[in-house]
């Protein structure tokens, strides 16, 4: 009876992990498709990542690329951008993020995501800190 309990509680555990470790994945998906848009200029594809509370602020694909380009320059372009810790509460997702921008400036960029209705990913906010400066 307590090998069975055991079982279950260690198929529990795997389970969690693996339920984690595929919404981690999910959001990574999500922060690189918008990442690659930027690269390519594409305002729609980069602005379909966004959350709705996102594309409320920011109304149409054009005005969310000039805030990203005026208000995130290291996420918009980079020398490297390289995923961190990762970690899935619930429907939220918080994905830390390496980057070095154009200049060689060292950024950690943490982005949000939740769970939209259809189980997509759509990212919420991004927030930027300066961590110093590539050799």
């Amino acid at each position: 009876m307590r090998i069975a309990a055991l079982l279950v509680a260690i198929t529990v555990i795997f389970s969690s992990v693996a339920a984690y470790a595929d919404d981690v994945t999910a959001a990574q998906g999500v922060i690189r498709a918008q990442e690659q848009a930027f690269a390519r200029d594409d305002a729609a594809g980069a602005y379909s990542h966004a959350a709705p509370a996102i594309r409320e602020l920011f109304p149409a694909p054009d005005i969310f690329m000039s805030m990203v380009q005026n208000g995130y320059p290291p996420v918009y372009r980079h020398k490297s951008f390289e995923f961190g810790d990762g970690k899935s509460d619930g429907g939220s997702i918080s994905q830390h993020v390496h980057i070095v921008d154009s200049n060689g400036e060292a950024w950690e960029a943490l982005y949000t995501l939740e769970q939209q209705g259809d189980g997509s990913y759509k990212i919420t906010g991004c927030s930027l800190l300066k961590v110093g400066r590539e050799a």
